[in-house]
């Protein structure tokens, strides 16, 4: 299994290269790969470090974590409902987010305060749906499930309420946010570092998570102690959507197909589909923000748009195959 693991994550390391460079050449003023290596490296004129260094380099490192948070989180989602149809916002997280996001863009706040205020409202939206899920005793999947849709439809009416009285001056940005936007993505650095922490985390648990899948009965009669397990996969799940959700929006698809994609291709060993949907991931969305900000240069997209029209052919075309 480990060779195999190098082989397939080697691989994608390449595809990722590749994507961060097509990334850094593409946009309304196209740079040419000599001159992307020259600026990396050091040298360049100041008009060409400008736009990669300043621009696109940051742009593309969010991009890249945002995928990977959300393709794990849909993975871990997956496994724990015993459902492949979860995503990292079946739960509602995403919904606690955007309320948080657009009461603070409502106020006026500055971009670095918003984005706290949609960690807090992820995190809020968790804590919420996993205490009335609990109630006084265990909770199961489908109790999960039942629970983070209603709360996730409460946080769909606020989020309605907000955007019928904001001003019309602050419904373009609103709107942006809500379909997942990556143009004021700055600071990628703690979105990495959490990526990076999870998948070592969860990596360990992959054998476990692949007994957990089966059922948790199964789990149990083969000595996974199964609370604590989900209640692990539970957190972790949260946290990477709560960062997805904090860096770009709401961005759709990318951990819904993308575990789809690698079981189909790989199998459904979690050893190798978490680290393997992390780079995925990162890929998928780094050249879906590279379509958003080239299809219509120099207008830009929001990188949702580009990955629900990407996500719903592919899913189809996968459902179709794996009929």
């Amino acid at each position: 299994m480990s060779g195999r693991l190098a082989t397939i994550l080697s691989v994608l390391c390449l595809a990722a290269a590749a994507a961060i460079g097509i990334s850094l050449m593409l946009g309304s003023v196209p740079v040419s790969p000599v001159d992307v290596g020259t600026v990396l490296t050091g040298g360049g004129d100041p008009l060409h470090q400008a736009l990669v260094l300043e621009l696109r380099l940051p742009r593309t490192l969010a991009a890249f974590a945002t995928g990977g948070l959300l393709a794990v989180a849909g993975a871990l989602m997956q496994v724990l409902l015993r459902n492949p149809l979860a995503d990292p916002y079946v739960l509602g997280i995403s919904g606690g987010a955007a309320v948080g996001a657009l009461l603070s863009m409502l106020a006026g706040l500055a971009t670095a305060v918003v984005s706290g205020a949609a960690f807090a409202g992820a995190l809020l939206s968790t804590l919420l749906v996993f205490g009335l899920a609990h109630g006084t005793g265990s909770w199961t999947p489908v109790r999960l499930l039942l629970t983070g849709v209603v709360v996730a439809a409460g946080w769909g009416a606020l989020i309605s309420f907000i955007l019928a009285v904001a001003p019309g001056a602050e419904l373009p940005g609103m709107l942006y946010w809500l379909m997942g936007d990556l143009s004021h993505a700055r600071h990628p650095g703690p979105a990495w570092i959490v990526l990076a922490i999870v998948v070592l985390l969860a990596w360990p648990l992959g054998r476990s998570l692949n007994v957990l899948a089966r059922g948790a009965l199964q789990a149990a009669a083969l000595g996974v102690s199964v609370r604590p397990l989900e209640w692990i996969v539970y957190l972790l799940a949260a946290v990477l959507t709560a960062t997805a959700v904090t860096l770009a929006g709401t961005v759709g698809f990318v951990g819904l197909i993308v575990p789809h994609m690698l079981r189909l291709v790989l199998g459904n060993d979690q050893r190798i589909i978490l680290p393997a949907a992390a780079l995925a991931g990162g890929i998928l969305l780094t050249l879906a923000d590279t379509l958003s900000r080239t299809v219509i240069a120099p207008q830009q997209l929001p990188v949702g748009v580009i990955t629900a029209l990407l996500g719903v052919p592919v899913f189809l075309y996968l459902l179709h195959r794996s009929r």
